[in-house]
């Protein structure tokens, strides 16, 4: 099954993703220093940076799972000013950040699969509880889906009866099932062990060539390399260097991102 990528939306002009002035801070901390982005409709970014750079925080933010102090984030036709949020009743910024969520939909490091559902009941949760599609077409879909990713045979398992690789592509099917504008991934392959890599991102590249909208944090330089078109290196929760990947990892015009990438490349 090959969902189409906005089946979600009526594809509005301009960028699908608008990013613009997002801060969050933490008590004292401050995570995210005034963040711009833009991300057009197909396009995919790789996020890079340090451990501790606002990487993961930055995604979070553009799903709703986390709330920013002030910024504008849009996806598509929704559209929060988070500032304008501040004070306001938790009803109101919950019904802001679900928006958010309606149009994107995330993959985790950790797969977050539910442990005491099988494989089909992960995957037609949201399709069923939240976006109260009838039954038998939810898990129609997630068959489909299932059978595209060769988990057709794991619909009835358990998390734990699956390999980590496994457990991740339910993850994305998961995602998929929701039909969203946006994916988002937080570092998909970091908690995998090695040879399990490979799997998960040979689906990315597939979802990458059907004209996915992807915004990806990842430590995976070849990954960012070959397939996206932009990528992000972001450093004390700043943007310090966006541009092509050939650019960004091949010619950084910044000291701080020309040590990063050697850091990764050339790790001893």
């Amino acid at each position: 099954m090959s969902l189409s990528p906005d089946s979600n939306s009526t594809a509005p002009a301009g960028p699908l993703l608008s990013v613009s002035g997002v801060t969050k801070s933490f008590g004292d901390h401050q995570v995210l220093r005034s963040v711009d982005l833009s991300v057009a409709r197909g396009e995919v970014v790789a996020i890079i940076g340090a451990s501790g750079s606002g990487k993961t925080t930055l995604l979070r933010s553009l799903n709703g799972l986390e709330t920013p102090d002030t910024g504008v984030v849009s996806v598509g036709d929704v559209t929060v000013d988070f500032a304008s949020l501040a004070g306001a009743k938790h009803g109101i910024v919950d019904r802001q950040r679900a928006a958010l969520r309606d149009r994107s939909a995330m993959v985790f490091q950790h797969y977050h699969l539910f442990p005491h559902k099988t494989v089909l009941e992960n995957i037609t949760e949201g399709p069923i509880v939240v976006h109260k599609r009838p039954r038998e077409q939810a898990q129609a879909e997630a068959r489909a889906l299932l059978e595209r990713v060769g988990l057709d045979d794991r619909a009835d398992a358990y998390p734990h009866e699956l390999s980590g690789g496994q457990q991740q592509r339910v993850g994305i099917v998961r995602a998929l099932a929701l039909r969203p504008d946006l994916l988002l991934f937080d570092e998909p392959t970091s908690a995998l062990d090695p040879e399990l890599v490979g799997e998960v991102l040979l689906l990315m590249r597939d979802l990458a060539a059907e004209g996915w909208t992807m915004v990806v944090v990842t430590h995976e330089l070849q990954f960012a390399r070959e397939v996206a078109s932009t990528v992000a290196f972001i450093d004390e929760g700043r943007v310090l260097e966006y541009g092509p990947p050939a650019q960004v990892l091949g010619e950084p015009r910044e000291e701080r991102t020309r040590q990063f990438v050697r850091r990764l490349t050339h790790p001893l």
